[in-house]
C-alpha cells in the first residue's frame, strides 16, 4: 500500500489537513434504519425495487447497503455519496417530491409502517483514506464497521498512527481498507471520532487477520510510539465499537 504523504508532515500540520480540508470534498451520509418488527424484508424490497434507482435518478451515488451479521434490532445500514451538502439537500428535495417515490412509499406501508427510527451521520474521507472503490466482488465479502472515540485532543495522534502505520499493517494481514471517515463539523462527534470500514474474504479470514495484527511486533511498536508521542492513551474507555456487516443483494459494494 502506498503510504500517505503525512509521513513527512509535522503532526500539527497533519491535524489541520485531516480536520479541515475534507469538508469541501465529496460528502458521505451513513444512514441507519431500524425496521419495525417483521418489516425488514419489506423495507429491503422497497429499496431493491424502488429506492435505490430513485436515489440514482436524483443524483445520489449508492455506495453500499448492509445488514448486521447478527441483527436482533432489524437494522439496515447504508452509505450514500454527494458532491456537497448543498447537492445533498437538492437531491433529497427532488426525491421526496418524486411521484414515483410517493407511490412506492404509500404502497409499502399499506400493512403498517416499515421504519421505526432513522439515524443519519454526514462524513468526509480522511486524507489518508484509500480511494473508495465501489465494486461488487465475485463472492460477497464480510465487512466490519469500526468507530473509535478518542480522548480530548487525541484524534490527530490517532490519525497519524493510522496514516503511517495501522492501514499498512492491516493490509499486510489481509484486511481490505475500504474507507476512513470523520464526522462533519456540525456533528458532536467531530474532532474526536474516526469511523472506518474494512472488508474480508470471509469470517475465517477476519479472525486470522485480527489475531495476526494484534500479535504483530510492528503493530506493538507503532502503538507504543503513538502513546509515547501523545503522552498517554488515545481512546476513551470502551472507545472502540465494532459491527460485522453483510452486504445485501442490491448493494453496489459487495
Amino acid at each position: 500500500m502506498k503510504f500517505f504523504r503525512s509521513l513527512l508532515l509535522p503532526l500539527a500540520l497533519l491535524s489541520a489537513l485531516t480536520l479541515v480540508s475534507a469538508e469541501d470534498g465529496p460528502v458521505f451520509e451513513m444512514r441507519t434504519y431500524y425496521a419495525n418488527e417483521g418489516k425488514l424484508d419489506d423495507l429491503l424490497t422497497r429499496f431493491r425495487d424502488h429506492t435505490v434507482a430513485l436515489f440514482e435518478k436524483h443524483g445520489m451515488e449508492n455506495v453500499g447497503y448492509f445488514v448486521p451479521a447478527e441483527n436482533p434490532n432489524n437494522v439496515l445500514v447504508y452509505f450514500l455519496s454527494y458532491p456537497s451538502r448543498d447537492s445533498r439537500k437538492a437531491s433529497w428535495k427532488g426525491f421526496v417530491s418524486d411521484p414515483d417515490w410517493k407511490e412506492a412509499f404509500a404502497a409499502s406501508k399499506v400493512n403498517g409502517k416499515l421504519v421505526a427510527k432513522v439515524e443519519s451521520k454526514f462524513l468526509t474521507l480522511t486524507d489518508y483514506s484509500p480511494k473508495l472503490r465501489i465494486k461488487k466482488s465475485k463472492k460477497p465479502r464480510m465487512f466490519e464497521l469500526r468507530t473509535y472515540t478518542t480522548a480530548e485532543g487525541m484524534l490527530p495522534h490517532l490519525d497519524y498512527r493510522f496514516a503511517n502505520d495501522t492501514i499498512g499493517i492491516f493490509d499486510k494481514h489481509g484486511m481490505t481498507n475500504v474507507a476512513y471517515w470523520h464526522p462533519m463539523s456540525d456533528h458532536d462527534e467531530r474532532g474526536k471520532t474516526l469511523i472506518y470500514l474494512l472488508a474480508y474474504k470471509d469470517a475465517a479470514v477476519h479472525e486470522k487477520a485480527w489475531a495476526g495484527f494484534r500479535a504483530d511486533p510492528e503493530w506493538k511498536k507503532a502503538a507504543a510510539r503513538s502513546k509515547e508521542r501523545a503522552g498517554g492513551g488515545l481512546l476513551v474507555k470502551n472507545g472502540v465499537q465494532s459491527q460485522m456487516l453483510k452486504s445485501v443483494d442490491f448493494s453496489p459494494m459487495r
